[in-house]
């Protein structure tokens, strides 16, 4: 499969967005955790896992995205 240039900025923009809604979303969880929400632990390492999970699918994503556009820039 060859890539496109907008390919690479679609993988670009995806890898963004997930960085930004789960930096947010990390914030979240953190206030909540500091400000004493009683929760079981399963919760909270469960949706830590989720925010590690898509930030590697974000440095994946990315990283593809800027190779696409790197190869299309030399040809």
């Amino acid at each position: 499969m060859r890539f496109e240039r907008t390919h690479g900025w679609l993988l670009v923009g995806v890898a963004v967005w997930n960085v930004v809604t789960y930096a947010m979303f990390t914030r979240n969880l953190w206030s909540a955790h500091a400000s004493g929400e009683d929760r079981p632990t399963g919760y909270w390492v469960a949706h830590t896992v989720l925010i590690v999970v898509n930030l590697v699918i974000a440095v994946v994503l990315g990283r593809l995205g800027l190779k696409a556009l790197r190869a299309r820039a030399q040809d």
